[in-house]
């Protein structure tokens, strides 16, 4: 309980260092050594102005010094962030708690780039491969091969449908990227996960598309869709709910 209690404390602060982690790394602007600035005055924001979510509702979302709008994106993910805690929360404990909370934060993390720019970093994806065969080396080490199994799969099934869709339509269609995150997914639940996640990662990306055409977001065969978005939120709940069959 008490992990718990710490998560969903450190959550809205982690998911402030989220947001900025998601504006600079695609942009590869210093992260460590910048200091947060008002994206309207250019004004260098002081600790008060920093504060999760209590900051935002002390100044109403506006800027201290120039009175804009600040809008939702960086209160966005330090609710997100803790969503995320809660959630991990009512379904594991322990140190396997922490470490889906770590899951939870990076997956959410690689969804609003992937949103944002349609990037799926290797300075993310990469750890989250080696952190998912760790953790399922300490949760079940006699299926470590399962879960090797599936980072390889996840990694060929998708390489190859790329490979496969620039070849009949000429044209980028899934990155590398999606790939690389699949087979990270693979790591964490295993071979038997992988068609759960694809399914609903398709699932998901398919309602999307329907509900962008039906509120005239219009629809066309050459628009690429964020796939990584929607292949984290799948994986995010095979990790917590399995596969929605036993074994696959």
């Amino acid at each position: 309980m008490l992990i718990w209690f710490v998560a969903i404390a450190v959550s809205p602060f982690l998911g402030s260092f989220l947001g900025v982690l998601a504006l600079r790394l695609p942009e590869r602007r210093p992260i460590a050594w910048s200091r947060s600035s008002c994206d309207t005055c250019g004004h260098t924001l002081a600790a008060r102005d920093l504060v999760p979510l209590a900051s935002y509702l002390v100044l109403r979302g506006r800027c201290r010094y120039c009175g804009n709008q600040i809008g939702w994106s960086a209160p966005g993910m330090e609710l997100a962030a803790l969503a995320v805690a809660v959630w991990a929360g009512f379904y594991t404990s322990g140190w396997v708690l922490a470490v889906s909370c770590v899951l939870g934060w990076m997956l959410l993390l690689l969804a609003v780039i992937d949103w944002r720019v349609q990037l799926l970093p290797d300075v993310l994806t990469l750890p989250l491969l080696i952190i998912g065969f760790a953790v399922s080396l300490f949760i079940a080490p006699q299926s470590l091969r399962d879960h090797a199994i599936g980072a390889v799969a996840g990694f060929v099934l998708l390489a190859l449908a790329a490979w496969a869709y620039h070849r009949l339509r000429k044209r980028e269609g899934l990155g590398l990227g999606d790939a690389k995150l699949l087979a990270a997914l693979g790591a964490w639940v295993a071979w038997q996960g992988l068609p759960t996640i694809l399914l609903l990662g398709s699932m998901l990306g398919l309602a999307f598309a329907l509900a962008r055409a039906a509120t005239g977001g219009g629809l066309k065969l050459s628009d690429r869709l964020p796939f990584g978005v929607f292949l984290a939120a799948a994986g995010w709940l095979v990790w917590l709910y399995g596969p929605l069959l036993p074994g696959g």
